[in-house]
């Protein structure tokens, strides 16, 4: 019998009316007006202030052989690759494994320390995570992010298990998560509530409504 695929898992951390990410995202602050310092300190403090407490979340999340994120989460560069960036977590990445980044622009591969390596697709969601699962084999492929990235992945109904990681403060605006995304039932697995955030994992189920042709064609977040 040959060995079947892992789970396509989106996982991220949301605020509680719905955002990923606040307004004015720039280069300066990649995480826009996040009510702290425009890197995601207070929407992720719960990763980092607190790691005892949310261990199991946080093994959670660093539980995948492969890793797909849209070109905004990688980076602030927009068009083509006119400068030779790198990501933003240095030479040594968090996330030891390949890494397939949705692009309108073509790249060759980047390798970095730790035995991450970048891919950039430029065919589309489909193909990005074909290759994932390729590059996974029998383990789980995780979506990462942005907000613009799973929502595609959720209205093409690719997504096994949907992990929000939710934090008690509003954003008012920004890159919110199910943004265009028909409507979903989506059935509860767990649910964990510790200081500063609660941990839900959702199953998405099909769609009751049809999804209309083209509404998840795109390839990456906005560049």
């Amino acid at each position: 019998m040959a060995a079947q695929n892992g789970r396509v898992i989106a996982n991220i951390t949301v605020s509680a009316d719905g955002y990923v990410a606040g307004p004015g995202q720039s280069e300066e602050r990649p995480f826009g007006d996040d009510g702290g310092d425009g890197f995601g300190d207070r929407l992720h403090a719960w990763m980092f202030d607190d790691p005892d407490a949310n261990r199991a979340e946080v093994e959670e999340i660093a539980a995948y052989r492969a890793v797909v994120m849209g070109r905004n989460m990688f980076g602030p560069v927009r068009g083509e690759w006119d400068r030779p960036w790198k990501g933003w977590w240095g030479d040594d990445p968090v996330f030891h494994a390949p890494v397939f980044v949705l692009t309108h622009h073509a790249r060759d591969p980047q390798p970095m320390q730790g035995g991450t390596t970048y891919h950039f697709v430029t065919d589309g969601i489909d193909a990005a995570l074909a290759r994932a699962r390729a590059a996974a084999g029998t383990g789980d492929v995780s979506i990462l992010g942005g907000a613009a990235t799973i929502n595609q992945y959720l209205a093409a109904g690719l997504v096994d298990e949907l992990r929000l990681h939710v934090v008690p403060l509003t954003l008012g605006g920004g890159a919110r998560l199910f943004e265009d995304v028909p409507p979903l039932r989506l059935e509860q697995v767990k649910s964990r509530a510790s200081a500063g955030v609660t941990h839900l994992t959702y199953r998405p189920q099909p769609s009751p409504q049809p999804v209309l042709a083209g509404a998840a064609i795109g390839t990456a977040e906005k560049e």
